[in-house]
C-alpha cells in the first residue's frame, strides 16, 4: 500500500506538497481519476480520487475517511538524550516510529555529550518511517529541552507510568520494565532514557522524588538508542 501525506485536509479535499506530489506524479506515475491514500499525520487516513495531478501542487477528492488507521492502545513518550553520533539517534527515532511511540523528546542531560540538537532531519525521518509502518499518526517531535526540565513540566506523579532507565546504585530498586508495565491499568506511558555518560545522581533523584519508577532493560550493557527502542518495544508487546 502506498501513502501520501498531505499537510492540508479539510475532510472533502486533500493537497499534497512539492515532494510528496512529484513522488506521487512523477516516481509513481499516478494520474487525475487513480486512487491514492492519504493520511493527515493526525491519526486518518483518507481514500481519495486524484483530481489533479500537478507534480509539483497534487490535488484529491475525498472518498472514505478512516479516523485512527494503524493506531495503537496506548500513549507513549520516550524522553531521550541525543546521541554524540547523530545517525544513531536518527535510527531510534526511525524505528521507535515503526514500532509506535507518539511523542520524542530530546533531552540534554549533565552528561551528555551532544548539547545541541536541531529537529528537521528526526522530522523528516519520522514521516518517512510514518508511511513506511503504515501509520496515519506521526510522532511529534519536541524541542530539545534540559533532563532536569523536562522532568518538571511532567507534573507530579498524575496517572501516567513514568519509567527512568538508570543504573542505579545503593539501596534504590529496579524492577524489568516488563514488570512496571504488568502492574499499570493505564495508557499513558513516560520513558526517561539517559546519554552515554548516564544520568547524573542528581537527576536521577529529581525523577525519582518526581514519581519515576527505577527500571532495567535486562542484563545486558545496551547503548543510549538501543535501550530507547527497546523501551518502545516492550511498551508496544506489553499493549498489543
Amino acid at each position: 500500500m502506498e501513502l501520501f501525506y498531505s499537510y492540508d485536509s479539510d475532510g472533502r479535499f486533500c493537497r499534497l506538497d512539492a515532494d510528496e506530489s512529484g513522488h506521487c506524479v512523477r516516481v509513481l506515475r499516478h494520474r487525475a481519476g487513480d486512487e491514492i491514500h492519504v493520511i493527515d499525520g493526525q491519526g486518518t487516513m483518507f481514500r481519495c480520487r486524484l483530481m489533479d495531478d500537478n507534480p509539483k501542487g497534487a490535488e484529491a477528492e475525498v472518498l472514505e475517511a478512516f479516523p485512527g488507521w494503524g493506531g495503537h492502545p496506548y500513549r507513549l513518550t520516550v524522553a531521550c538524550c541525543p546521541t554524540k553520533n547523530n545517525d544513531r539517534f536518527e535510527w531510534f527515532v526511525e524505528k521507535a516510529t515503526e514500532v509506535g511511540v507518539d511523542r520524542i523528546v530530546p533531552v540534554i542531560g549533565e552528561r551528555s555529550e551532544r548539547k545541541v540538537y536541531k529537529t528537521d532531519r528526526a522530522l523528516r525521518i519520522a514521516l518517512s518511517a510514518t508511511k513506511q509502518s503504515l501509520k496515519s499518526r506521526i510522532p511529534e517531535i519536541a524541542e530539545p529541552v534540559s533532563v532536569k526540565d523536562f522532568i518538571l513540566s511532567e507534573g507530579g506523579v498524575g496517572k501516567s507510568l513514568k519509567l527512568i532507565a538508570y543504573c542505579f546504585e545503593g539501596d534504590t530498586k529496579r524492577i524489568s520494565i516488563q514488570e512496571a508495565l504488568q502492574a499499570y491499568d493505564g495508557k499513558d506511558v513516560v520513558v526517561l532514557i539517559g546519554p552515554e555518560g548516564d544520568f547524573s545522581p542528581e537527576e536521577a533523584r529529581l525523577a525519582v522524588e518526581h514519581g519515576y519508577v527505577p527500571v532495567h532493560l535486562g542484563a545486558s550493557r545496551l547503548r543510549t538508542e538501543t535501550a530507547a527502542v527497546l523501551a518502545a518495544t516492550a511498551v508496544y508487546l506489553a499493549f498489543e
